[in-house]
């Protein structure tokens, strides 16, 4: 159980960020990070916009011919294989379109 310090900041959540900061300074560490960073917001993207749009993940996979468990699938973080050709069906389904750029 984490304890608050007398400014109130979590000494836990400190330590973590320091850990994070220091680990980061790895260059193997840092892109991974990164990449795992990209297909996290990809992920709520999905579901949000999915959710603005009122659809249910059962409405969303029927649009797509697919099943509920792929929709789950493709809003979940930890999926990391999200192909172009999937994103810009998704962004059809959902009135979208896909913007790529290397910046």
């Amino acid at each position: 159980m984490e304890h608050k310090s007398k400014n109130g900041s979590m000494k836990g959540g400190r330590r973590f960020r320091d850990y994070l900061k220091e680990q980061l300074k790895d260059p193997a560490v840092r892109e991974a990070y990164e990449e795992e960073g990209l297909f996290v917001e990809l992920a709520i993207q999905i579901c949000q916009l999915r959710q603005r749009k009122g659809l249910s993940q059962r409405a969303l996979a029927k649009r797509l011919h697919t099943s509920q468990q792929t929709i789950s699938r493709l809003e979940s973080p930890r999926n990391g294989s999200l192909s172009l050709r999937t994103l810009v069906k998704l962004a059809h389904a959902l009135g979208k379109e896909v913007k790529v750029q290397f910046v």
